[in-house]
Order: structure tokens, then C-alpha cells, then sequence
């Protein structure tokens, strides 16, 4: 099977993913800037969600620009990453209409997570399928960002029951550890 379908509805569920997350941002009532603060949570959950979609469709997309071929253990694959994305929306919602209650902080940590794990799982699909001497595996290396993930994600989910503001600090800076450009799948193409 072509990858220009599967990645095309990829492209599609993460684009309406983030227009469901802009269109939970509600404009206040009152033209002052005290009425500005109030939504000040909703903003910065919302932030944190769209950095985190933007690194899955950027790391989506070169995954799958290694890819060779699809076969529905791919597309399964694919669609579980999807439905663990298409909870961002609610989970950001419920976090910053709560200003990050601890619940909220967790179950936002447990999506993350999962999330996680379904890319991982995706990509060990995918390497599986396209051999160990597929592109993909070559790039990925020894993947330390994407192995320490899920543990940071777990002391995050843990420190939500105690401190919603140190369990945020830990999504924070998963978020920005996956921020810096990865360069690996490009430069296993390139050469």
C-alpha cells in the first residue's frame, strides 16, 4: 500500500486536532485585562498542547518519509497514535478550565504517555516491517530521547498527586527536550 494515504489522513486528524484545541481558547466576556487573566491557564495548556502536536506531526512526518511501504499492522499502529492524540483536546481543556488541579496534571500525564508508547509502538512496526537495516532503524539509533521519555512521563504522572506545578515542570521539559531539531532521519536519507 502507498503512504501518501496514510500520511494525508494523519496530516488531516492532527490538523483538526489543533483547531478543536483553538476553538476551546473562549474569548472573555470583559474588553480589561483582569478578564484577560482569567484565561491566562487555558492559554498556556493550550501552548504546551500545540508544541506537543507539533512535535508528533513533525516526527510523524519524517518517520513515515522513511518508509517504504505500508501493511495494516502499520495502519493499526497508526490509528492507536491517533486516538491517544485525539484526546489532547480534552485533556488540555480539562487542565486549564482546572488552572492544573493535581486530576487534571495526571490525566494529562497519562495521555502523554500513551501517546508515547503508541509512537514507539508505531516505530518498532515499522522497523519490523522494513527490516533492521531499514532507514528508519539506522536514524533512530540508540533513540535516548524516545526511551526517556516515557520514565520522565511516569515521574511526572507521579509528582501530579503532590505537586501539579513539579509534574508540569516534567511535561515542560519532555516538551522541550523533543523541541530541538532531531536531525537523524534527515541525514540517514540525505546520505
Amino acid at each position: 500500500m502507498n503512504k501518501n494515504r496514510l500520511e494525508a489522513f494523519s496530516d488531516g486528524v492532527l490538523a483538526i486536532i489543533l483547531t478543536i484545541m483553538v476553538l476551546e481558547l473562549k474569548v472573555p466576556e470583559a474588553a480589561t485585562f483582569e478578564a484577560l487573566k482569567e484565561v491566562i491557564p487555558v492559554f498556556i495548556s493550550y501552548i504546551l498542547s500545540f508544541i506537543y502536536i507539533a512535535i508528533y506531526w513533525n516526527n510523524h512526518h519524517h518517520m513515515l518519509h522513511s518508509v517504504v511501504r505500508v501493511n495494516g499492522k502499520i495502519l493499526w499502529a497508526n490509528l492507536h497514535l491517533l486516538f491517544w492524540l485525539s484526546l489532547v483536546p480534552f485533556a488540555t481543556a480539562w487542565t486549564g478550565e482546572n488552572h492544573f488541579a493535581k486530576a487534571t496534571m495526571t490525566v494529562y500525564g497519562v495521555m502523554l504517555l500513551m501517546a508515547g508508547v503508541a509512537y514507539w509502538i508505531l516505530q518498532s512496526i515499522i522497523i519490523k516491517s522494513q527490516g533492521q537495516n531499514s532507514l528508519l532503524k539506522k536514524a533512530i539509533g540508540r533513540d535516548l530521547k524516545g526511551l526517556s521519555s516515557p520514565p520522565l512521563y511516569v515521574l511526572g504522572i507521579g509528582l501530579s498527586f503532590y505537586s501539579e506545578w513539579l509534574s508540569g515542570a516534567v511535561y515542560i521539559f519532555v516538551a522541550l527536550m523533543w523541541l530541538v531539531p532531531d536531525k537523524r532521519i534527515e541525514k540517514v536519507i540525505g546520505e
